[in-house]
């Protein structure tokens, strides 16, 4: 045999870590990599809607760093975040009923990361994490990918048990609880005071981190403002308070951001100093000029003026579109309801039929911890114009028939 003809043999590549098998990617982003045809009214994903974006604010702002400090916009920056965009957060922060300085914030590439720097900062292998049931799916990701037990508390149409997260926390001895106590993502329910106090005093006497995720609360159609938990002071040393610009300003600048006790907050920003540096300099300082030059408390008004209406057009054709039977709450702000078909409905296996139909959702099972709900989903209503949603309703209807 020539040396041409012999097979020449290597080992195997490494395999992937565990982690990669075990957590797997996100339902959602597979379903809008499905449906992203213009035709497809598209009620899965949590998108903004653009047309809402204040586009030449943002492009105004751009502009302005950009020609008065282009060296300091295009260069590095520290970790923490722009003094001045945190001077700014800290400051609608404290008008917003929680006293805050700058150096308490840390900026983040979004308030996805600030998740995943938790995760670093607090989790080790075989922790256990408290969630809601049904939970935010990409927290589940970031959770699992530090290798957390993840347990859902028992609640109701409120939200968590206050009780029940006690005797849990007693039996499970977690390291962390997480929650979207406004506007929930994916049910759109929100909170009551007395159960974020009741919650509050928990962590207090069982020693529990609280991780308050905030990226809805300024939508708010109706109804008085309810107090974050970080602001009740049985929990001010035990809250990280996450924000965003993702919902208010616009999800492509990547722009969120933690409040947590100074320890904590330090080991974040080692954790990211790690991830990558710190968060894009530019964006900041656009945002941050933004936030001098307009009035972004105005401009989140007349957005959630706009989602209100399209939330009362989703509200008004549910009855037609979905099997009698069926349920549905009346969220009273953010970006989502959560509707329940008969039992017998799997809304998983309808969903092919929905994109046949052009229309689409995201099922509710893989926002479940445990049994999965196969007959829920979760439907965002505010991407689409009232007209555009009334249409998608009726293709709707048509694939659930």
């Amino acid at each position: 045999m020539s040396t041409t003809d012999r097979v020449i043999s290597s080992p195997p590549q490494p395999a992937f870590a565990a982690r990669v098998a075990s957590v797997g990617g996100s339902p959602v982003r597979d379903i809008l990599a499905v449906t992203a045809r213009p035709e497809v009214v598209n009620f899965a994903g949590g998108l903004p809607a653009p047309g809402l974006f204040d586009a030449e604010g943002v492009a105004a702002a751009f502009n302005t760093v950009l020609s008065e400090a282009p060296q300091r916009a295009l260069q590095y920056s520290t970790t923490e975040g722009e003094p001045a965009l945190r001077t700014a957060l800290a400051g609608r922060t404290t008008v917003r009923g929680l006293v805050t300085g700058p150096d308490d914030l840390l900026v983040t590439t979004g308030s996805q990361q600030a998740l995943s720097l938790l995760s670093t900062a607090l989790l080790e292998p075989g922790d256990t994490v408290l969630v809601e049931n049904p939970c935010y799916l990409a927290a589940l990701q970031a959770f699992g990918f530090a290798g957390a037990r993840i347990v859902a508390v028992p609640g109701d149409a409120d939200g968590i048990d206050p009780e029940a997260l006690e005797e849990l926390v007693a039996q499970e001895s977690p390291k962390l609880l997480y929650t979207v106590p406004t506007f929930q993502n994916p049910t759109g329910r929100t909170l009551p005071a007395d159960r974020r106090a009741a919650i509050a005093r928990v962590a207090v006497r069982r020693g529990l981190w609280i991780v308050e995720d905030d990226p809805y609360g300024e939508l708010r159609f109706e109804g008085e403002r309810v107090p974050w938990i970080a602001s009740y002071d049985d929990a001010r040393d035990r809250t990280v308070l996450l924000g965003s610009f993702s919902k208010v300003m616009a999800p492509g600048l990547r722009l969120g951001w933690l409040r947590a006790p100074a320890a904590l907050r330090r080991a974040c920003a080692v954790a990211k100093q790690a991830a990558d540096l710190h968060t894009p300099t530019v964006n900041q300082l656009a945002a941050a000029r933004y936030l001098a030059d307009r009035d972004l408390d105005a401009h989140v008004a007349r957005v959630a003026a706009a989602y209100r209406e399209r939330r009362d057009a989703m509200l008004a054709g549910l009855p037609d579109a979905l099997p009698e039977g069926s349920t549905w709450n009346r969220p009273k702000g953010g970006m989502f309801l959560w509707a329940r078909l008969p039992e017998a409905y799997d809304t998983t296996a309808l969903l092919a039929r929905a994109v046949e139909q052009d229309v689409a959702y995201v099922p509710g099972a893989p926002f479940c911890v445990g049994t999965p709900e196969r007959s829920t989903m979760r439907l965002c209503f505010v991407t689409h114009t009232p007209g555009e949603i009334a249409e998608g309703l009726r293709r709707l209807g048509k694939a659930l028939g």
